[in-house]
């Protein structure tokens, strides 16, 4: 939350980021974000804090939520996949090998079947996958 806030909240210094991002900032500091956090004690950004029992209140969002709620970071998706919560993946593949950095879904205590839904490849050779668990 607190990098992501750092980096889209705006004013943004004028040519800051280039054009072409312009509609993603406008889009992310519109929406509303809820923040899973045990350390935070507030946030703002048009955000709410998440406490409690993890699974009770994402399904509480689930019910609410018109559009369906997009998440992020590699330890609450991990979370959100042992709970059985999560009705889509979307996974984007770069051509590039970092070598380091954290290692999405590492300590999974089950296996999780995937039914691919769609794929679209990009110019640049990067890869967008969208999957359905198979329940």
């Amino acid at each position: 939350y607190e990098m992501m806030e750092s980096a889209w909240r705006p004013p943004a210094p004028r040519g800051a980021r280039p054009d072409w991002m312009e509609a993603f900032a406008q889009t992310i500091n519109a929406a509303k974000k809820y923040v899973v956090s045990s350390t935070l004690e507030q946030v703002d950004w048009n955000a709410e804090l998440v406490r409690g029992d993890l699974g009770k209140a994402v399904q509480q969002l689930k019910r609410e939520s018109g559009k369906g709620l997009f998440v992020g970071g590699v330890k609450l998706s991990l979370a959100l996949t042992e709970l059985g919560l999560i009705d889509e993946y979307e996974f984007v593949v770069h051509p590039r090998l970092a070598g380091h950095g954290p290692t999405l879904f590492a300590g999974l205590s089950k296996h999780v079947d995937l039914k691919l839904v769609s794929r679209l490849e990009f110019g640049s050779g990067a890869v967008a996958m969208r999957y359905e668990p198979r329940r």
